[in-house]
């Protein structure tokens, strides 16, 4: 698997469903860079538990995400698809890189700030450990680049720190990661409120369009968007909902705003917002298609996974025996 391409590791948590925004802003690009790098797309669920989960519903999620990345187009003969607590590496390296990560580098970390006020009555040692197990998970596979968001620049540039420290003190050990800097997928707001980004935990379900929808909900929901009362097609700041509509359909056609400018001059939002309606619900339906199918196939999937746990697990120990020699622990007997 690993040969002279660079490495790419991104991940994405097993809770909610995945919405429109997941599949245009990340999704969908992870499928084109499979293409550049040997990638290791993880489901992350031992994240996931910093906050509590129901556990059937955890299990059922993460296989339905996984299943999600193959019916969206990722080769699992090609990537690495596999679950984060099937590698054990992953706790592994963690507890050690929280040995080399200082108290007040985590106590900046502004999501740590951001979940525990929003689940004040549980503020858990990994609810604010989370940026060293995201470190473990990149530096694990000694990725070369990370696709992130803004709002996960901040766990980059610890992770960066973390591994440039314990270089300093043990050799070359880990790859600096870098953040990828290629064509970024677009950023799709709510449907709701155009001034947050589209969330699969929004409480409000008209403000997102999640990938299993069918088209009448599709409909439905693009019909309830908010808009503004100026009636034009402009893609501007100044009407967010708008704005953010023309983005949808811009990604989901593969075209510039000023085409669906162009398009949709002198008309209304009474036909835009169907129109953008028909190309999601298009985009969609193969997906939706090839999920259904993928779902049937129980043992299709498991072998994926048996399959991909073993490849990540014979990558990711490489690097963690590496380690555990440098630190001083004692060599297995084999």
């Amino acid at each position: 698997m690993l040969g002279d391409e660079k490495i790419l590791f991104s991940g994405m948590q097993s809770t909610g469903n995945l919405t429109l925004g997941n599949y245009l802003g990340a999704l969908s690009n992870w499928v084109k860079l499979s293409d550049e790098y040997t990638c290791f797309y993880c489901v992350v669920d031992m994240h996931s538990i910093t906050v509590r989960q129901n556990p059937a519903e955890l299990r059922k999620r993460a296989r339905s995400l996984l299943t999600l990345y193959i019916a969206a187009g990722l080769d699992p003969e090609k990537n690495c698809l596999y679950y984060q607590s099937h590698v054990s590496g992953h706790a592994e390296l963690a507890w050690i890189l929280n040995c080399f990560t200082y108290m007040g580098e985590l106590n900046r970390m502004t999501q740590f700030k951001d979940k525990a006020a929003k689940h004040a009555d549980n503020i858990n040692a990994g609810l604010f450990t989370y940026p060293v197990l995201m470190a473990s998970d990149i530096l694990l596979y000694q990725a070369d680049v990370v696709p992130v968001g803004a709002d996960q620049m901040q766990h980059l540039e610890i992770t960066r720190d973390i591994a440039q420290r314990f270089n300093a003190i043990y050799g070359d050990v880990f790859t600096v990661p870098e953040a990828y800097v290629g064509k970024a997928g677009r950023k799709i707001m709510s449907l709701q409120d155009p001034t947050k980004k589209m969330s699969k935990s929004d409480e409000n379900p008209n403000a997102s369009i999640y990938l299993m929808d069918d088209k009448d909900t599709i409909m439905r929901k693009f019909k309830r968007a908010v808009t503004d009362s100026e009636g034009c097609i402009r893609y501007s700041d100044e009407q967010p909902g708008i704005k953010n509509l023309i983005d949808i359909y811009c990604a989901c056609k593969n075209i510039e705003p000023e085409a669906v400018v162009k398009e949709f001059d002198g008309k209304g939002y009474a036909e835009f917002k169907p129109a953008v309606g028909e190309v999601v619900a298009d985009v969609l339906l193969p997906l939706q298609k090839r999920y259904n199918e993928l779902e049937k196939d129980k043992a299709y999937i498991d072998g994926i996974i048996k399959a991909n746990t073993e490849k990540a697990t014979y990558y990711s120990t490489k690097t963690l025996r590496k380690v555990q020699k440098k630190i001083g622990f004692p060599e297995r007997i084999r």
